[in-house]
């Protein structure tokens, strides 16, 4: 047998730009530990722990017997869905669109990453809101651009203010990029805060608002406010948004933007080169989810996303030393652990989130997501999308091993 050599093959310089979601490495480190037979409580996804709806399910179904889905789509998506889209739009957020600038991708992640193509340049900087989900920042790598980060205080319910996004604008801005909800940390914009907001973004010509609405359905405070209802603003915002999280239709791996007719068209060229069409059952099923009666569904998830949040608030506000905000939508709750960082186990150091997330992962068997990768070390993602009992026995299992660290 010969002997291996150093391969003089490299990787592009992009590929050390980036790094691998945390989300999904935390969720590679539960299911080792869970083959070794050890019970790990995972409350590292942003996934929904209800099955997507019956007639979502019936809907995919009757597209596949009937036979007519079986070919390549067109690649912003099919003109019934795009114009449900625009209509739901219409119905429930006062934004008025055409289906023409509807651009259906594979889920609200690639949704993203197209628009970041699509108007990036080297250089060209992007306004974070931190903290953000993990795949932001990686993707504006990924494009060329080079992120910003705009960090809110906890004090604050991790809230950006307008003289803060007035001080981070520079030549370079390209646009500034959040969610409301918010992953991680469940924040929600009053109207009145996107006003104040969209008015520093009017004072300049070229500066793009994209706007991740995701969790739109599962807000706790009343109805969902989008900053593309502002008259002024709506010409430069792009709305991405999708089922993943309102249908539970995770896996079903579909999303879309809501764009001006330029941006929109980019995003289908870009799309054309790298996906083309999503997939055709998947389409057929968001169909039947706009077109259907999905108020009860929808309703019953929030409700107990509801129940859950406050369960989990008030078993985590007993443990001393941790700082909790009230969320306001999503299913992540995100505390403040700093009082713990310094504090050891068996001759091991706790330095930061990261290290805290893997002792809970080995001690407590319960898996979380550090706050470094969404721009807060300090913290730690807790997804309450789980059952009741989950959420008690993960507390408890928390407790008992923060109580190990001296």
């Amino acid at each position: 047998m010969g002997t291996q050599t150093e391969s003089k093959l490299t990787l592009s310089n992009r590929f050390d730009n980036i790094t691998e979601s945390a989300t999904l490495v935390m969720a590679v480190k539960a299911r080792e530990l869970q083959a070794k037979g050890v019970n790990v409580i995972k409350l590292n996804l942003g996934e929904p722990d209800f099955p997507t709806p019956q007639y979502i399910q019936d809907a995919a179904k009757d597209a596949i017997d009937e036979g007519k889905y079986f070919s390549y789509p067109p690649v912003p998506g099919y003109p019934e869905l795009r114009q449900a889209i625009a209509d739901k739009l219409e119905r429930e957020n006062n934004l008025s669109y055409k289906a023409e600038n509807i651009v259906v991708s594979a889920g609200a992640k690639h949704s993203v990453a197209n628009v970041m193509l699509s108007i990036l340049n080297p250089g060209d900087e992007v306004i974070v809101f931190s903290p953000y989900w993990v795949s932001y920042t990686d993707q504006i790598y990924l494009a060329g651009g080079k992120p910003v980060i705009l960090a809110g205080s906890l004090e604050n319910d991790f809230k950006v203010t307008p003289e803060e996004l007035r001080a981070a604008i520079t030549p370079n801005t390209k646009a500034i990029l959040y969610s409301s909800p918010c992953n991680p940390t469940g924040t929600v914009f009053t109207k009145e805060e996107l006003r104040g907001i969209a008015d520093e973004v009017v004072k300049h010509d070229d500066l793009y608002i994209i706007s991740d609405e995701i969790y739109e359905y599962i807000n706790f405070g009343g109805k969902h406010f989008s900053i593309a209802e502002f008259d002024d603003v709506k010409d430069r915002t792009v709305v991405v948004n999708g089922f993943s999280k309102g249908f539970a239709m995770t896996g079903w791996r579909i999303g879309y933007v809501a764009a001006p007719l330029h941006l929109a068209k980019a995003c289908t060229k870009i799309q054309g080169q790298v996906t083309s069409g999503i997939n055709t059952i998947t389409q057929r099923a968001c169909i039947a989810a706009l077109k259907g009666d999905s108020t009860s569904v929808i309703e019953e998830m929030r409700s107990a996303y509801l129940r859950r949040r406050d369960l989990l608030k008030s078993m985590l506000d007993e443990i001393e030393g941790v700082k909790t905000n009230l969320p306001q939508g999503a299913f992540y709750i995100f505390p403040d652990f700093s009082a713990f960082f310094g504090k050891s186990f068996n001759g091991q150091i706790i330095k930061d989130s990261s290290d805290l997330c893997m002792f809970f992962l080995n001690e407590a068997h319960v898996s979380t997501v550090a706050g470094a990768a969404f721009g807060a070390p300090n913290c730690i993602r807790i997804s309450y999308a789980a059952s009741d009992d989950e959420l008690v026995q993960a507390v408890k299992q928390i407790k008992e091993a923060l109580n190990k660290l001296s």
